[in-house]
């Protein structure tokens, strides 16, 4: 069985990932803060990513990394508080590419994401960044993820090191962080409408699209991107590869919850940006697609909801 290591295994997507690849691979579980859960084949070590020294315990563990470690948080941080997604994020992901290196690492992932996409009425690929017109709130954020690509293209030049850049659009499901204050919109939404109240707070209009992907699809791209890069450096978006109002997945989640609420719009509080994500490269290179609807995604991740915390 392979080994692989991967960073951030408690948060939602690192989770989810090594629910996904202990069937197939030793997994090599970091975590720092949050419990972990224990699962066959899975060995759960303590790092701080921030820490140069626990980057190189980590680094030497397997010759396959993932790093799915980030410092993030929901629509309500972008608007009030953007710095919290630079610093430290900027600094684990340096500290951990130098020991990838340092320890002759042969495949690295990093899960990017599409923050750095500016407001489009077209799907847009992966060599459509123009980054005088990244999204104001989305600044701060758009330039860590872009300056970790960077440095991961330059460890490309001067190592045997393949990289793969994963841009995922709006990743939701199980383990996701339902949190009203902190979630992202899919998971925080599904809170609000089981919490007591006839109404569901919205920021903004909800006319804003988003292009919002099911967890399992995700793990399915990573898995196949595993096998088939063939390049020593690739950047792929992983997205539906279709965009939705926000105000129409809000009301599929009432629908599909059974519970009767009003939405109520707080306009001056707008992320007001639409992200049309093309995925046509992911299907040309790696024969991938999602499977999962945004219908029968809300369901699963609704399910999950209400078995864990109702």
């Amino acid at each position: 069985m392979r080994n692989i290591t991967i960073c951030g295994a408690t948060g939602f997507i690192g989770l989810n990932l090594v629910k996904k690849l202990r069937k197939t691979h030793k997994v090599f579980a970091i975590y720092n803060k949050k419990k972990p859960t224990k699962f066959k084949n899975v060995k759960w070590i303590k790092a701080d990513l921030t820490i140069y020294n626990d980057c190189l315990k980590v680094a030497k563990l397997t010759k396959t990394i993932i790093q799915a470690a980030a410092t993030t948080s929901g629509s309500r941080d972008i608007l009030h508080a953007p710095h919290l997604h630079v610093t430290e994020n900027a600094i684990m992901n340096s500290y951990l590419l130098r020991a990838a290196y340092e320890k002759k690492v042969r495949r690295f992932l990093f899960t990017s994401c599409t923050i750095m996409y500016h407001h489009s009425a077209k799907p847009l690929g992966e060599n459509d960044v123009i980054e005088n017109k990244i999204y104001k709130y989305y600044y701060g954020g758009a330039h860590t993820k872009l300056y970790v690509e960077k440095i991961c293209n330059f460890y490309s030049k001067i190592s045997n090191i393949k990289f793969s850049i994963i841009r995922h659009s709006n990743i939701y499901g199980p383990h996701d962080n339902f949190s009203i204050k902190n979630g992202h919109f899919i998971g925080s939404s599904i809170k609000k409408i089981f919490t007591k109240g006839s109404h569901v707070k919205l920021f903004g209009l909800g006319m804003e699209k988003r292009d919002c992907l099911y967890i399992d699809d995700f793990t399915d791209f990573v898995f196949l991107l595993l096998k088939k890069q063939k390049n020593k450096f690739e950047i792929f978006n992983c997205s539906y590869g279709r965009s939705f109002k926000i105000t129409d997945i809000l009301k599929k989640i009432l629908k599909i919850s059974k519970q009767q609420k009003k939405i109520l719009k707080l306009k001056k509080k707008s992320l007001n940006i639409n992200l049309l994500i093309s995925n046509k490269k992911a299907k040309r290179l790696l024969n991938w697609k999602p499977k999962i609807s945004i219908d029968e995604g809300l369901r699963k991740s609704i399910e999950w909801y209400k078995n864990e915390f109702i």
